[in-house]
């Protein structure tokens, strides 16, 4: 009994001596902290609370055919000190802060003294501060200096060192092929960049960091292993021919500039495959700087116009088509003057108001609005025997044959669909003047990529291929997935129909009526037509009020064996004249020049023993990565001595014959890239951590920063010429 006494004395005395003033200090504790003081801890809780938070990818590349950088990433560092890190000692701070402030305000920052930011960094410490910035930008060589200086060395929990990865995406080539390359930003998906945004911003990682500015939204890591790592996206290559380009964007930049017009775009396709080689769109924008013209809009794609005479040959494709002319047949054109249902038209080609009758195939080359509209009338306008009843329906029917009515379905978003009335529609607007009207061009709309791609169909024999801009997909240099060209349809017309509307299309600049018979040479054959139609016009039963005209030129070379189609618009020239021979057509001609001239397929085999023979010819201090340098000699049998132990070699000529010669690039200080090519030079310097600023194209004949200077993270301009 005694033993059972002290035993519950015992309990009695655990009970209410221990756990029950334990419960109620809990209790108490537990209503203070969530009722009391809930509002405070609430606070405080979103202040500061850990989370998986993403870690984005490194974005893919976006190549020229030929492997040059049209869009890449150019990593960068945020680099920040937090003075209050949890495992940041008292005395580690005080040790090391002195030499911190030293080497901050010697090395990052000018702006301080090491007083003046020793005082900084104390103040944040004492207000708390978690997020203080030390440099924006800084490269990969400036980021591992900056956390080799003392406190920082000892890591983010130590040291309170925090470097945030960014990337910046540039473009090597400045505004070439901008709108097409496009950018993703501010929820906006542009050109290739978006409608590939996928597959080239990879997969983001994650990484637990903890909040603390929830103001500001500011996140930092709370230990360097990520949880999940990203996967860098993969590369695109285009079928962009950057030479090409180049040549395209500055041809259109002449044209604009010297006509003052509104906006310009010019395509070059693949006949066979349908491949874009070059693609420029350029508008007139007054900016700060003052007006100029820029890659603002992608008209090439996106603006659907009245295209005008060359329309013409899809209306002279469905009359042969049909069978209803043949090209010697002749046509009356009332010497350049008619009109349909009280409604004037007239020829704006001089030669028209002397004849009172030609022949088709005059009637095409000297893009004659009379003899066309007449022609469409006569076979499509009225319910005869001969047209079986059906009168517009026939027309109509043949350009869908053509697939005039459907878009082109390139990759990137914007592609303005085209619009052809049907026929005798209401809601359409169909009029009795719809039909001669729309055999010059008129009351449709089409944008110069679908005009491009039924001209490029008659150059590759009636088939018609899809437009595409993107090859390949790589990741790490190794194929993905290949984007073979595709065909839309076999045969858009007759074999015989096909070989006429090439007759025609050489007329116009081979015959001397042709409208672009000035634009002729010697050299090759090309074959095309002109198109000069008006904009924002007003029909009245007296005259037309015209607001300005849109200049165009389509067509392909080599004329006897198409290798590229081309089409040039030019919208609203204002000066030095407005029609499409005179503003689109030498647009089309310096581009066609280049590419005759430069392109090997074009040009005969070359004799390897003149070559030899002629120590001139040779390249004579060519820079570049050994084996491309080797690759491409060995293919031209040039011969070749020397061994250089290094990547790069330079290039010497002795006699009959070239030396390879060592080329160092040492890794220590700013090598010299001049003689280069760009790739190699971007190559080069960005490995050592520099960044590049290009400017012209071709080789490197000039760098801003001396050969020799240490690197230190320096901007260095390359120009190429």
């Amino acid at each position: 009994m005694q033993v059972k006494n002290e035993v519950l004395s015992r309990v009695y005395v655990l009970l209410f001596g221990v756990i029950l003033p334990m419960a109620a200090v809990l209790f108490y504790r537990t209503v203070d902290i969530a009722v009391i003081q809930g509002e405070k801890w609430r606070e405080r809780g979103k202040d500061l609370y850990i989370a998986p938070r993403p870690v984005e990818a490194e974005r893919g590349n976006i190549m020229a055919r030929d492997g040059s950088l049209l869009a890449t990433s150019i990593p960068y560092f945020d680099i920040y000190m937090d003075p209050n890190s949890t495992g940041m000692s008292e005395a580690d701070f005080l040790k090391n802060l002195d030499t911190l402030s030293h080497c901050i305000a010697t090395y990052v920052d000018n702006n301080f003294t090491p007083g003046g930011f020793r005082e900084f960094i104390l103040q944040k410490r004492v207000e708390g501060a978690r997020y203080v910035p030390i440099k924006r930008k800084a490269t990969y060589l400036q980021k591992k200096q900056i956390e080799e200086f003392p406190l920082f060395n000892l890591g983010q929990m130590r040291g309170g060192f925090i470097a945030r990865k960014l990337s910046e995406r540039v473009r090597p080539f400045g505004l070439l092929a901008l709108r097409t390359v496009g950018y993703v930003r501010d929820g906006r998906k542009i050109g290739l960049e978006g409608s590939f945004d996928e597959i080239l911003g990879g997969q983001p990682g994650q990484q637990f960091m903890l909040r603390v500015d929830p103001q500001q939204d500011i996140w930092i890591p709370t230990e360097d292993l990520l949880e999940i790592e990203p996967e860098s996206g993969s590369d695109i290559v285009t079928t962009i021919d950057i030479n090409i380009q180049d040549v395209t964007e500055r041809a259109l930049m002449r044209a604009l500039n010297a006509h003052g017009a509104d906006w310009g775009t010019a395509i070059v396709m693949e006949v066979k495959t349908g491949a874009i080689a070059a693609i420029a769109n350029l508008r007139r924008l007054d900016t700060e700087g003052g007006p100029g013209y820029y890659e603002a809009y992608n008209d090439a794609i996106a603006s659907a116009t009245e295209p005008g005479s060359t329309f013409k040959l899809a209306t002279m494709m469905a009359l042969m088509e049909d069978g209803f002319v043949q090209l010697e047949d002749t046509i009356p054109i009332f010497k350049g003057r008619t009109e349909f249902y009280k409604l004037p038209l007239e020829d704006s080609n001089p030669l028209s108001f002397k004849i009172d009758s030609t022949s088709i195939r005059n009637v095409f080359a000297m893009s004659s609005n009379v003899g066309m509209a007449t022609l469409i009338d006569r076979h499509y306008g009225t319910k005869t025997i001969r047209n079986k009843n059906k009168g517009p329906e026939f027309f109509i029917d043949k350009l869908k044959q053509f697939n005039l009515h459907l878009p082109s379905n390139i990759e990137i978003e914007g592609e303005a669909p085209p619009f052809i009335k049907e026929a005798n529609s209401r809601e359409d607007g169909w009029s009795g003047t719809t039909l001669p009207w729309m055999a010059m061009g008129y009351e449709l709309l089409l944008t110069p990529l679908q005009i491009l791609n039924f001209f490029n169909a008659v150059a590759n024999d009636g088939k018609m291929m899809k437009p595409y801009l993107v090859q390949e997909i790589q990741q790490l240099g190794e194929t993905q997935r290949v984007f073979k060209p595709t065909v839309v349809k076999r045969n858009i017309a007759s074999a015989q129909t096909i070989d006429r509307a090439r007759e025609l299309l050489l007329e116009v600049v081979e015959n001397e009526w042709g409208t672009a018979n000035k634009l002729r040479t010697s050299a090759y054959k090309f074959a095309g037509k002109t198109g000069t139609s008006q904009i924002n016009y007003q029909r009245t039963t007296n005259k037309n009020r015209v607001g300005g005209y849109q200049a165009s030129f389509a067509g392909y070379f080599p004329a006897d064996a198409p290798k590229y189609s081309c089409i040039v618009v030019i919208n609203n020239p204002r000066q030095r004249g407005f029609y499409g021979a005179e503003v689109a057509g030498p647009v089309f001609r310096e581009i066609a020049d280049f590419c005759m001239k430069s392109r090997l397929e074009f040009r005969p085999l070359l004799d390897t023993l003149t070559i030899a023979s002629a120590s001139v010819k040779l390249p004579d201090g060519v820079i570049g990565e050994q084996t491309d340098v080797r690759k491409i000699l060995k293919q031209l049998d040039v011969k070749t001595y020397g061994n250089p132990g290094t990547e790069f070699l330079v290039t010497e000529v002795r006699n009959d014959s070239l030396l390879l010669e060592r080329r160092s690039v040492p890794g220590d200080v700013v090598p010299s890239v001049v003689g280069m090519g760009l790739r190699d030079a971007l190559f080069i310097l960005e490995n050592r951590g520099l960044r590049v600023e290009v400017e012209g194209s071709g080789k490197v004949v000039l760098q801003s920063v001396k050969a020799g200077t240490p690197v230190r993270g320096q901007t260095v301009r390359l120009t190429l010429g």
